[in-house]
């Protein structure tokens, strides 16, 4: 049985942008169809924020896999063991919120991936085969190649660390929390402060110094996000479902009740 490819990051590779829905809400395994039908590449399912169990979350990533959606888990910080759970058990990238320095980024890196990479430990039959692996020296080579691991830049620190973070192997990818980031600035909202955009070009140069992916989240509105994208996001976390039903409904709402 061959690896399900990670479509997410081959098309990373490829040059592509790769555009996230954000689940916080959704518990049905209907999820990733209704991110394809939408457009999406992957989701974002968010244990950070969202009320998930592991249960809920496992289901989902399941789910995706035959779809050619890419299910990545948001964990909280520090929290490697809830990371580890959700990739033994569907997800094929993990998402580590205030990542600030090279040090954490390396033992983020190392928890995920596989000796000699790292040293994640071998749970035994991995979905990611549909439970038919080969034997274990060549799966975790090849699970170690395919799965999608992110850390997110949210402070001044990690801005200011990002060249360090970028150079750490096993890393894919460096995300902005842009809502965090501007929290942290004092410019709470203000995505196109002069600082954040500073900020997007000092982590984007660290990025393609080292061969990694600039990624954003938190810039919803399409002035800013076009700016970033075109300063180098390919990974970009483009809406979520709470914030699609809101903005739906009350278009369509508005829309019947001025009927009258």
């Amino acid at each position: 049985m061959p690896i399900i490819p990670n479509h997410a990051l081959r098309r990373l590779r490829e040059g592509g942008l790769v555009l996230g829905l954000g689940v916080h809400h959704l518990r049905t395994v209907a999820t990733a169809q209704l991110a394809k039908a939408g457009g999406f590449d992957w989701l974002f399912i968010d244990t950070e924020h969202g009320a998930f169990s592991v249960n809920q979350a496992s289901q989902i990533c399941l789910a995706a896999l035959a779809t050619g959606i890419t299910p990545i888990v948001r964990i909280c910080h520090d929290a490697l063991d809830e990371g580890t759970r959700a990739l033994d058990n569907g997800a094929q990238g993990i998402v580590v919120p205030h990542v600030n320095t090279a040090e954490q980024a390396r033992r983020v890196a190392e928890a995920f991936h596989y000796p000699p990479q790292g040293h994640r430990s071998w749970g035994g039959p991995s979905a990611l085969y549909a439970y038919e692996p080969p034997d274990a020296g060549t799966a975790q080579a090849e699970i170690n190649r395919e799965i999608l691991i992110v850390a997110m830049i949210e402070t001044p620190e990690a801005v200011e660390n990002a060249e360090s973070i970028a150079a750490v192997a096993g890393i894919d990818v460096l995300m902005f929390g842009t809502s965090d980031l501007t929290a942290e600035m004092g410019i709470p909202g203000q995505i196109g402060h002069e600082r954040v955009q500073q900020a997007y070009a000092k982590v984007g140069e660290a990025c393609r110094k080292h061969g990694k992916f600039l990624g954003m989240g938190g810039v919803y509105d399409n002035e800013w996000a076009k700016v970033y994208i075109k300063q180098g996001v390919r990974f970009a976390l483009a809406s979520s479902d709470h914030s699609l039903i809101v903005s739906g409904g009350k278009q369509r709402t508005q829309f019947l009740r001025g009927v009258l």
